[in-house]
């Protein structure tokens, strides 16, 4: 049973980048223009950060195992269809398809562990899932680089069929039935539907504004038009949060504010987390000349190096405390920023894996005893709902990333705007890479300042 568990969250989070190392083929073979192209990671990000907060009370009226094999289901087939896609917009498509599985997978798979495992078990239940999150980040490059080296694009997608039915074996067999068994009527939630149309729609609107920034500008009257969209999406959702009676998310829970805090420095976290594995690939290849296999070893480095650092950055926070660790991983996720910022053709792949492994150190010191803090600070009958909302602002910082941080690579140095990347030069991908990661060093040294404010939050306040 934890076997495919783990098996489909493994595939889940492989399908957030497994595909970044084939974007540039992906630019050479579609005849797409990098705006474009970024909507093969952005279309699935969007659709999990729409439906990953609500979709676990579908599944309480659906029943999770339920829902949970459909969600297998969905991501294999939508692998199937973008395997088969002869075009963007159908890749486009598919990947949106795999978005609604793996959002699925992501909301129920630890909901399970502390409905079926015993409570001794439970800690190392979720231990292992934890560890098949950072391995899926881990082997997305490198897996990535070698099924495209070897068949091209299209396997990338086909790789997911051994995974996933493997996974839908396991879970249908060994996941035990009475999961499902109906739940008594006081205990049944509607689901908001309307929130979650406002909240699609929100999102679309502003990944919308900062794709087409990349092209036309961030002042060109389409983008400010959609931006404005974004805005009044945000209004219209927030407005229907205070009035729903099961709504996605209780704005109570802002008032926390160690929670606010903890949320607002992941959007800035993850943003900058997702412009290295979205740009990476193109800095590595069109810039270093790197062959894909070699694209696919480099850009593992980091996510490996985050994956080996997590359970020791749990250690240390135990220790020393988890606030404290927190601002020490941001202080070095900065410092990694800044060494991306100063990447040359001279300074060729050492920097580059010099400034990821800082940036990478620096995550997994944030990312575990930020959780940590968080839930700890979180009253039990709060910690779902508190998870979940961890859950969307990592998810919105990595839409940031893939939109926000593409748009500015796409429009950072002359020509890139009106040029497709495939016909971008060495230089101004190294240009568009520098700057992209002189904003995203502002970002993390906000976030880095935002940390220090939590030493100061008293815990169970708010």
């Amino acid at each position: 049973m934890l076997a495919g568990l783990s098996l489909a969250i493994l595939l889940s989070q492989l399908g957030t980048n497994i595909i970044n190392v084939a974007l540039p083929t992906l630019v050479k073979d579609l005849g797409a223009d990098f705006g474009s192209i970024q909507w093969v990671v952005v279309s699935y990000l969007l659709v999990v950060t729409a439906l990953i907060v609500g979709v676990g009370r579908f599944g309480d009226q659906l029943g999770k195992k339920r829902l949970y094999l459909w969600g297998l289901a969905i991501f294999m087939a939508a692998s199937v269809f973008c395997a088969l896609s002869t075009s963007l917009p159908q890749l486009i498509a598919g990947r949106a398809g795999q978005g609604l599985g793996g959002a699925i997978l992501m909301a129920l798979s630890f909901a399970f562990v502390g409905e079926v495992f015993p409570k001794h078990r439970t800690g190392f239940a979720m231990g292992v899932l934890s560890t098949m999150v950072s391995l899926g980040i881990a082997l997305g490059p490198s897996l990535g680089s070698l099924a495209l080296a070897a068949f091209g694009w299209q396997a990338v997608f086909w790789l997911n069929l051994p995974f996933g039915l493997l996974a839908f074996l396991l879970v249908g067999r060994y996941l035990p039935d009475a999961i499902d068994a109906p739940k008594p009527p006081v205990q049944k939630a509607g689901f908001d539907w309307l929130g979650t149309i406002f909240l699609a729609a929100t999102l679309g609107a502003y990944a919308l504004a900062m794709t087409f920034s990349g092209k036309l500008g961030f002042g060109a009257p389409l983008v400010l038009q959609l931006g404005l969209g974004a805005g009044v999406g945000l209004a219209l959702f927030l407005a229907v949060q205070v009035k729903a009676r099961t709504p996605l998310l209780r704005l109570a829970m802002f008032g926390n504010a160690l929670l606010s805090t903890s949320m607002a420095m992941s959007v800035l976290v993850y943003a900058v987390m997702m412009a290295t594995l979205v740009l990476g690939p193109f800095f590595l290849s069109k810039a270093l000349g790197l062959d894909t296999r070699m694209v696919g070893l480099v850009m593992t480095v980091g996510p490996l190096a985050a994956a080996i650092m997590g359970v020791p950055a749990g250690a240390i926070a135990d220790r020393i405390g988890a606030r404290l660790v927190m601002v020490v991983g941001l202080a070095l996720f900065t410092i990694g920023a800044f060494a991306m910022s100063r990447v040359s053709l001279d300074g060729g792949v050492a920097t580059y894996i010099v400034a990821i492994l800082f940036i990478s150190i620096g995550l997994a010191l944030f990312q575990t005893p930020n959780n940590t803090a968080v839930m700890a600070d979180a009253r039990p009958e709060q910690r779902g709902l508190v998870s979940g909302l961890l859950a969307l602002a990592r998810n919105l910082g990595l839409i940031t990333g893939a939109s926000l941080m593409g748009a500015l690579f796409a429009s950072a140095a002359s020509g890139m705007a009106t040029a497709t990347v495939a016909t971008a030069n060495a230089e101004l991908v190294t240009n568009g890479m520098r700057f992209t990661f002189r904003i995203a060093t502002m970002m993390a040294a906000a976030a880095f300042l935002l940390s220090l404010t939590t030493l100061r939050i008293r815990r169970g306040r708010g």
